[in-house]
């Protein structure tokens, strides 16, 4: 569904009126995170699920503010897409028919969907095409009542959070080796001498740069295998379906750089189907169980609500990312990278304690 049709779906929906609320605080982030001026502006989103509508929502708030920029901004809905499939035709037109040097928003319930000839990845064709971009995807966990959550995640103090990310990148950047603690049973240590980080900062001013907004944290592959120890997840838990809220603990065994055993309730049980699937469906099924990421929250207005997207930018928490990373700087190649969220990690780099 083109602008109007979209527009007449969110209005027969209910949905209209929450867009259009949203849309004065989303005004906001247009100039200080993409430095919009006179470019085309895209926005994509779909249609979700009964009471779970968040992906409509955003995009049609997204829309709303464009417009009362005054910049040149098309919307369009689709249905929900699942791993594996296809994004509509009409999403897929779009994006072939979007000029160079233009900023799309992407939000989805789950993902964007495979766009066939553009190429393997909505970032890669982005970049390609000197886009700036934006993407939230997997928001279909989350109820309509929860929006407040994410909104208030992507209002923050831009300038201030890209201090205090570049200052924590510049330790990583330069450090040999992290070790990580937490009350809960924490325990692990992760080699990342020679590796770059990257500032998910929220600052995608630059033609072919783009991420996520909300934004908030500082992430790392580790160097190779070394990754050793215990990690206990008390946040949340992606797996390649859903995240869930941690109700039991999943303790996780990590020997040169491998999940080699998981011990929880039912968060821990759906972790091991997950991984399990992957590695029955992928074309590198020894990557499936490496630790792709270590990541550290930096964003004050954050909280774990049941979103990877939003639960790992949380203050106050931490992440691994088990699966892929080449994508950042890694050389691990997996069809999943599923993160772990924990809380209050206590973080040496080099001995000395991280203060945030």
């Amino acid at each position: 569904m083109e602008t109007v049709e979209s527009i007449n779906w969110l209005k027969e929906n209910n949905l209209y009126d929450s867009a259009k609320t949203t849309s004065y605080i989303l005004k906001k982030i247009f100039i200080p995170c993409l430095a919009v001026k006179d470019e085309k502006v895209l926005i994509i989103g779909d249609k979700g699920a009964k009471d779970k509508k968040i992906s409509s929502i955003l995009a049609g708030a997204y829309y709303l503010a464009a417009e009362e920029l005054k910049l040149n901004a098309k919307l369009v809905l689709q249905g929900v897409k699942s791993r594996g499939a296809i994004a509509d035709s009409d999403v897929i037109a779009s994006l072939a028919d979007l000029e160079e040097g233009s900023a799309v928003f992407v939000t989805a319930s789950d993902k964007l969907g495979s766009l066939e000839g553009l190429g393997k990845s909505y970032r890669q064709l982005c970049k390609k095409r000197s886009h700036k971009f934006v993407s939230a995807l997997s928001l279909g966990d989350l109820d309509n009542g929860q929006l407040s959550d994410i909104i208030s995640a992507i209002d923050v103090n831009y300038p201030l959070l890209k201090i205090q990310h570049d200052k924590l990148k510049a330790l990583l950047d330069n450090g040999n080796e992290l070790h990580i603690t937490t009350k809960s049973g924490t325990d692990i240590s992760c080699g990342i001498k020679g590796m770059q980080a990257v500032s998910a900062d929220g600052n995608y001013t630059q033609p072919g740069t783009g991420g996520n907004l909300p934004a908030g944290e500082v992430y790392i592959p580790p160097n190779g295998k070394n990754v050793n120890g215990r990690v206990v997840i008390d946040g949340s838990s992606r797996n390649h379906k859903h995240t869930r809220l941690i109700k039991e603990p999943i303790k996780l065994q990590i020997e040169e750089g491998k999940v080699i055993s998981i011990e929880g309730g039912e968060e821990a049980e759906q972790l091991e189907q997950a991984l399990s699937w992957a590695e029955t469906n992928s074309k590198y099924p020894g990557s499936v169980r490496r630790v792709g990421e270590f990541g550290i929250g930096l964003n004050p207005k954050a909280k774990i609500i049941g979103s990877t997207l939003v639960d790992e930018k949380a203050l106050g928490t931490a992440h691994i990312g088990i699966g892929s990373n080449y994508w950042f700087g890694g050389n691990i190649y997996a069809i999943i990278h599923l993160d772990q969220i924990f809380k209050d990690p206590e973080i040496k780099i080099d001995g000395e304690l991280l203060k945030i």
